[in-house]
Parts: structure tokens; sequence; C-alpha cells
């Protein structure tokens, strides 16, 4: 994997190369202080993966993100604050790491920016065209998967929830799944799968997702904490 970093710390670079060293299929091809010149380097010089602080000047984190929307860039932040995790991970990130980086976590980043490069080369990442078919009162309409909110069982149905509107199918949730990309999807209760792009808030006993209360249960609680970076 080609890298980059960028990060405002000359100490925090220096960690970061340190431990991309140790590890032979990642290479750093540069360093940036600062996120407008890596936003500019990154027109005509595309990366697999960027290691992004988010506290800069001129420039965060999150917008570089942003502004590379569009673009199949991995993105893992490395930031001393854990405040920014949820926003974060609203931007489909590979992974947060918490400063300083220790050298487990950083090949557990590593890893999990490796799988998805990898996913991408077997063409099952989730795109904007994917979609699933759902029957709608008797019509069979197309429906894409980044416009999926949560998925709800319900005795022999699926419901399949977005902003606009319900869609229900005839199935068991298990079948649904199967079907949902894990990059994108968790399972957090015998009845629910969610979005996690699309959660708006943690909180006691279940999340918030387009302010519908969503239970989240024992069992997935901490599937759930990990994938979020929850501490």
């Amino acid at each position: 994997m080609k890298a980059l970093i960028v990060d405002d710390n000359d100490i925090a670079r220096t960690t970061l190369s340190h431990l991309a060293k140790q590890i032979p299929s990642l290479t750093i091809v540069n360093e940036f202080s600062n996120a407008i010149e890596a936003y500019n380097y990154l027109q005509t010089h595309p990366v697999d993966l960027i290691f992004l602080d988010i506290e800069m000047p001129e420039m965060s984190g999150i917008e570089l993100t942003k502004n590379l929307s569009g673009k199949e860039t991995i993105i893992i932040f490395t930031t001393s604050n854990k405040e920014y995790a949820l926003e974060a991970f609203e931007l489909n990130i590979a992974d947060y790491l918490l400063k300083p980086v220790m050298p487990a976590r950083f090949l557990q980043a590593v890893s999990k920016a490796q799988a998805i490069l990898e996913s991408r080369k077997e063409n099952v990442e989730i795109t904007k065209d994917e979609f699933l078919f759902v029957r709608d009162s008797n019509i069979t309409r197309r429906l894409k998967l980044d416009d999926i909110l949560y998925a709800e069982a319900m005795g022999d149905y699926v419901k399949f929830y977005t902003r606009e509107k319900m869609f229900a199918i005839h199935g068991k949730m298990k079948t649904a799944e199967e079907r949902l990309p894990k990059d994108y999807f968790i399972r957090v209760h015998r009845s629910y799968i969610v979005s996690v792009g699309k959660i708006d808030t943690l909180q006691d006993g279940g999340i918030m997702i387009n302010g519908k209360f969503i239970p989240v249960a024992d069992a997935y609680r901490k599937a759930l904490n990990t994938r979020m970076n929850v501490f």
C-alpha cells in the first residue's frame, strides 16, 4: 500500500513513519504538515491510504476527508481527541487511532485498511450503484444500499427504512444480514441491522438514527463499540 502521513506535529509524523517502516507491505510516499498541501498533491499523486490528523490549521482532517469524497483513498485518523470519533466514522473511515499511537493498534489499523483494499480488488465494495430489489405494494422497486438507514425484522418480513419511506420484503433477517455489506452495516439486535455511517448518536441501551431510537442488545454491544472505537 502507498500511503501519506498528514500531521502538523513533527514528532507525530516521525512516530508514524517509524511504525510504517516495520510493515513491509506499507510504503510512505510523502509527508505533509498541511492538509491543503496534501490535497493538492493528491490531485496528481493518488495513494491507497492516508494517516490523517484531525486538528490542523487552515484545513482540518475532517474537511480534507470531505473534499476527497468520491475518491477511493482509505483514511485512518490519528488524533489526541476522541470527541471526533462519531463524526469521523460517519465518513466511513477505516480506523481512528488515538495518540500516542501504540504499535499493536497501528498494525491493527493497517490490517483493516489492507482488508478494505483487497475487498475492492475482489469487487465486493459497496458503491452508489449497488442496490436491492424490494417489493412495495405488488411493485418491485430498486433500493440503493446507500439510502438504507436500518433494517428491522417483523415476523416473516424485513423492513428497510430510508429517510423518505419504508420498504418491506418477505424474508428472514439472516438473509438480509448476509446480503448487506459488512463494511457498511452491522447487526446490533436480534431485530435490527443498521448502517454504521447513518448513526447519529450512541446512548445507554441503544443508538439514534434519523430520530429513531434503536436498541442495542448486550450480545452485540461489544462488536458495535469496537467498530465505533468507543472507549
